[in-house]
This record gives C-alpha cells, sequence and structure tokens, in this order.
C-alpha cells in the first residue's frame, strides 16, 4: 500500500526533521546548477521572448528554451562527440564554487532545511520539461521532423550516408512510429503540469529521452545533447520519489510520503492558481498544437520543399546523352562533368550526379518557409550528387535554377524566407539575381518518359541534355509525405 500527501506550508508530520549538513551541501550544488541548466544564458532568447513577432514566436521561444550555453558550438556532430556537454562540465564546476561559497556564508545560519526553495527549484524543472517536450513532440506528431527519404536518397549508395542520415531516414520510412514518438511525448509533458502525475511522466521522460540520447550519440546525431537535457531534468524529479519505489516495489513494504507544497492554495486565491496553470495548458497543448498545425500544411514550413515540379515528371531517371559545347561526352564513371544519372523530385527540386566532391552539409535541415532554403534532402550524405532548385515558365518552357547547397548570407536568408518561391524569373540577370547564379534552361517532353535540357552550365558551358526516366519501385513502399492544403502532387 502506498499513501502520498502534500503538505501545505512548514511540514508537522513525522517527516519534518532538520536536512543533515551533507544534504544541504548537496541541495546548494543542485540548486546552483539546475538554475544555470534551465535559466537561458543566451540574450538573444530574452530579445524573442519580450519583443516576440507573433504570438508563435513567443510561445516557441518559451517552449524551446535556449539551447546555448556558455559555451556555443556550431555543430554538435563529429568531432565533438562528449565534448559537446562542455557547458554542463562549466556549469558544474560553477556550482561547485557556488555551493562552497554558499555553505562557508551560511555556517551560522539557523535554516534548518531548504524544502520552500527546494519545491520552486522542481516546478521550475517541471515547466522546462513539459513545456519543451511538448514542443519536441509536435514536430512529430506533425510528422516533419524525418521526412520519407526523397527519390535522390533512396538511389544514394548505403556507404555515402553519414550514420546519422542513415538513423533519421530509417524513422522517416515509418510516419506511424514517428507520430506514436510524438503522442507520446506530448502525453509525457503534460503530466507534468500535475503534481500527482509527476513521478509518471518523469520516468516515461527519461526513459524515452535517454533513448533519442544515445541513438543520436551511437550514429553521432545532432540532438544528443538536448535530449540528454531531458533525461538529466527528468531524473532529478525522479530523484524524490526513488526511496518509495525503493521500499515499495523492492522491498514490497507499506509507503507513507510527505511532499511539502506553499501556502498559496488557500481558498481565495485558488481559483487564481488554476486559472494560471489552465491558461499555461490550454496555450501550450492545444493553441501550440494548432500553431503548429497550421505552419506544417497550411503555410509550408516543413523541412522538405513543397512547390510542384514538373508534371507528373517525378521519377529516376537515366541520362541517354550529353552533349557539352555540341560534342558528345560519352559515359564515364570517372567523369566530373558528364551527368551519371538524375532525378526529379515531386517537388521543385532537380537531382543530377557527377564523379565530383561537393561539401557535406552535417545539419540535419530547419523548417523554413521559402523552399530553396529547406536542406534535408542532401544534408547528412556524399556521392557527387548537385541538388537545383527550380522555377517554371511553363509558357516559354524555361527552367530556372539555383544551386540549393550555396551559402546564403543571414540578410538574404530573411529576405527570401518571406514566401515560398524565390521568382528566379524577375531576378534572371539583375545584380541580386547574377549573386544567386541562375540558369536558365528550356526543357521538352517528346514524351511522357522522356525530358530534354537545354541551356549554359556553371562554367558558362552549352549543355544538352537527354534524359529517360527509368521504370522502379521500392520495398521501402509507397511514399508518404506531409498533405498540405497548397499544392498537390
Amino acid at each position: 500500500m502506498v499513501t502520498i500527501q502534500h503538505i501545505e506550508g512548514t511540514l508537522t508530520t513525522k517527516e519534518d526533521r532538520d536536512w543533515k549538513y551533507w544534504e544541504k551541501v548537496g541541495f546548494r550544488f543542485t540548486f546552483i546548477f539546475f538554475i544555470l541548466m534551465v535559466i537561458p544564458l543566451d540574450w538573444d532568447w530574452y530579445e524573442k521572448v519580450f519583443v516576440p513577432d507573433s504570438l508563435y514566436d513567443f510561445m516557441a521561444s518559451v517552449a524551446g528554451g535556449s539551447r546555448t550555453g556558455w559555451i556555443e558550438i556550431d555543430t554538435e556532430s563529429g568531432k565533438w562527440g562528449f565534448a559537446s556537454y562542455t557547458s554542463w562540465w562549466l556549469n558544474g564546476l560553477i556550482a561547485v564554487l557556488g555551493a562552497a561559497i554558499w555553505t562557508i556564508l551560511a555556517r551560522n545560519s539557523k535554516v534548518k532545511q531548504y524544502d520552500v526553495l527546494y519545491y520552486w527549484l522542481r516546478v521550475l524543472v517541471r515547466y522546462r520539461i513539459a513545456l519543451g517536450l511538448i514542443a519536441f513532440g509536435f514536430i512529430k506528431f506533425f510528422p516533419m521532423q524525418m521526412p520519407f527519404p526523397s527519390l535522390a536518397n533512396l538511389n544514394t549508395d548505403f556507404g555515402e550516408y553519414a550514420p546519422f542520415k542513415l538513423y533519421w531516414q530509417i524513422v522517416g520510412v515509418s510516419y506511424k512510429y514517428e507520430i506514436f514518438l510524438g503522442v507520446l511525448e506530448i502525453t509525457a509533458g503534460s503530466l507534468l503540469f500535475f503534481r500527482p502525475t509527476v513521478v509518471i511522466g518523469a520516468i516515461i521522460n527519461a526513459g524515452v529521452l535517454f533513448n533519442i540520447a544515445h541513438a543520436n550519440l551511437a550514429y553521432d546525431g545532432a540532438v544528443h545533447v538536448y535530449s540528454s537535457y531531458f533525461v538529466l531534468l527528468s531524473l532529478f524529479l525522479s530523484l524524490q520519489y526513488f526511496p518509495a519505489i525503493w521500499k515499495l516495489f523492492i522491498l514490497r513494504e507499506p509507503v507513507s510520503s510527505y511532499y511539502y507544497v506553499p501556502r498559496f492554495l488557500r481558498k481565495w486565491n485558488n481559483p487564481l492558481y488554476l486559472g494560471i496553470k489552465a491558461t499555461i495548458v490550454v496555450l501550450f497543448i492545444f493553441v501550440y498544437g494548432y500553431f503548429r498545425y497550421e505552419r506544417f500544411y497550411d503555410e509550408g514550413r516543413l523541412k522538405e520543399p513543397v512547390l510542384p515540379g514538373l508534371t507528373q515528371a517525378a521519377g529516376h531517371y537515366e541520362v541517354s546523352s550529353f552533349l557539352l559545347n555540341g560534342k558528345v561526352i560519352p559515359y564515364s564513371p570517372e567523369d566530373s562533368v558528364r551527368w551519371h544519372e538524375a532525378f526529379f523530385e515531386r517537388y521543385s527540386t532537380l537531382v543530377y550526379k557527377v564523379n565530383k566532391a561537393n561539401p557535406i552539409d552535417l545539419g540535419n535541415g530547419t523548417p523554413a518557409l521559402n523552399d530553396v532554403l529547406k536542406t534535408y534532402e542532401f544534408t547528412g550524405r556524399a556521392g557527387g550528387k548537385s541538388y537545383l532548385y527550380y522555377e517554371i515558365d511553363s509558357n516559354e518552357h524555361t527552367l530556372y535554377l539555383i544551386d540549393k547547397n550555396q551559402k546564403f548570407s543571414k540578410d538574404l536568408r530573411n529576405l527570401l524566407d518571406e514566401k515560398l518561391d524565390v521568382g528566379l524569373k524577375a531576378l534572371y540577370g539583375k545584380a541580386q539575381g547574377d549573386s544567386l547564379h541562375i540558369l536558365k534552361w528550356a526543357y521538352e517532353r517528346p514524351s511522357r518518359e522522356r525530358i530534354k535540357l537545354k541551356g549554359l552550365d556553371t562554367e558558362g558551358n552549352n549543355v544538352e541534355i537527354t534524359l529517360d526516366r527509368i521504370k522502379e519501385s521500392y520495398l521501402t513502399g509507397k511514399e508518404w509525405y506531409m498533405k498540405n492544403t497548397l499544392f498537390t502532387y
């Protein structure tokens, strides 16, 4: 049998006792450490919270917190590994020094326990996990964090993938599994809003996020620090319940536990407390969930492009002929100019492969409004593939194209991300268009399975390319993707 009681104000039960010396010292370290872990250290975060562009931006900033610590690491993949946790070690060092100073200053203090501080520290940690994990869950519940592999990715050799990209695409093959993970995270985060279910939520969170953390460490992913962060916070919340859990489930003895609660639940202000809690729950579960739905389904803010490509052109293509400045170039696997194969995705991306080393983006891609800024389709893999974003002038049978894997300045990214398309035709031949290196190619569709392209490449050479679609089916099954209200394919 187990009995759990929340005692208001100062404890008056047999559990009311002075804290031991080591408990006080340990709490001082814990308090400083978790305050440093939870309170954002990034000034930009405060600007987003106090001067938000919209209610969604405010909620997203609050829920997402700040992932920037004392030491900012540009990429968490590759060489960093466990060194990505550098800010944690620094927080621990500061907490040790702070606890030592606190202990010296408090040597003559008559404070017998830190029940009040401990309670509010737990509240802060509870809500940090709850809001962060709910936000984490919605990007899986609306399955966009790990999209289904593109046609070009399905035709990339296994050995050309970074380990993390393999892991993410394996999860992306099953949207039902991804949605299940989202439901699990949203539910577990929501349990932390209520004291009676904190222990259940904390244990579920620790287990679910540990799985994500160690998988990202094993596959050299990029969210191992953030997921480990929630594991650590969840273990801290669970710590209070471990003695009772051990006694009940291991020793199989009756348990009566008493936990401190401040005297703010008196009758006169109880409605205020309930109103604040209800507002937070409604905002960050239902309103935030609606905003996420709207951004993904109605606005097209995804990791994968949404603008439709050439009508009924999606597929894997053999390069039947390739002319460079009027000269036929025969196929060679060593050729760095002649295309080896090509892909038209359902959206406005054209991919071609040559024997050429391209820069490898180790990021996981981030949702964006403008299709040219959506990089998930080519991150985390090698293989000599170039990704071209294109816009269609169907009247003139012309494609306007730019390389997606080029570096855009922050100002240009902000300018581009104001709409879905770029407007390449209007920019072609102008200074800004020249800075984007816009290509203009004519296209022909002699048959449903053949596409001919003609124009100048990035080196100024005249190319004429004939592509013939290859009939293929994949064991991964029918492709799923985020059905949006903007376009059909």
